[in-house]
């Protein structure tokens, strides 16, 4: 992301009743939390992952914080094929499908998204081991969101 497009957002933060902000691009995700009011001025400090180091700013009345994250995990990266919420398992007491470290073969069942009250299984499109799980047990996914990593 730019870093005038970075500096203008926290701004905008740090003027308006925001406390906090998220942002998805192709490039990343930024986001900007702004921290209780302090007694005196504090500079504001900027933070980029996974490592930069931190940028000197004007002063400003509240610290704020951004961080950048990187847009995609390493390998291969199963996605969400709709908007729905997002269940590890078949039923609340259930074992999950997969675990971290798991192998998996393609076309097996991997997860469930629920979308307009229908279950639907989503499989693995690749054959490998579940190196990540990117998603909490009945969070809401967007459309692409990555779900788990596979290697």
């Amino acid at each position: 992301m730019d870093l005038r497009k970075l500096k203008t957002l926290i701004d905008l933060v740090s003027e308006s009743n925001v406390s906090e902000l998220e942002i998805t691009e192709a490039e990343g995700k930024v986001r900007i939390v702004k921290s209780a009011p302090v007694s005196m001025a504090a500079p504001v400090a900027y933070t980029m992952a996974p490592a930069a180091a931190p940028l000197a700013a004007p002063v400003a009345a509240a610290p704020v914080v951004a961080e950048v994250v990187p847009a995609e995990p390493l390998g291969h990266v199963v996605k969400s094929p709709m908007v729905g919420t997002f269940y590890r398992a078949s039923s609340p007491g259930a074992k999950p499908f997969v675990e971290l470290g798991d192998a998996i073969k393609e076309g097996e069942t991997i997860c469930i998204v629920e979308a307009m009250k229908i279950l639907n299984e989503i499989e693995a499109d690749k054959s490998g081991t579940v190196t990540q799980i990117l998603v909490e047990n009945g969070q809401a996914v967007e459309y692409g969101q990555p779900l788990y990593v596979i290697e």
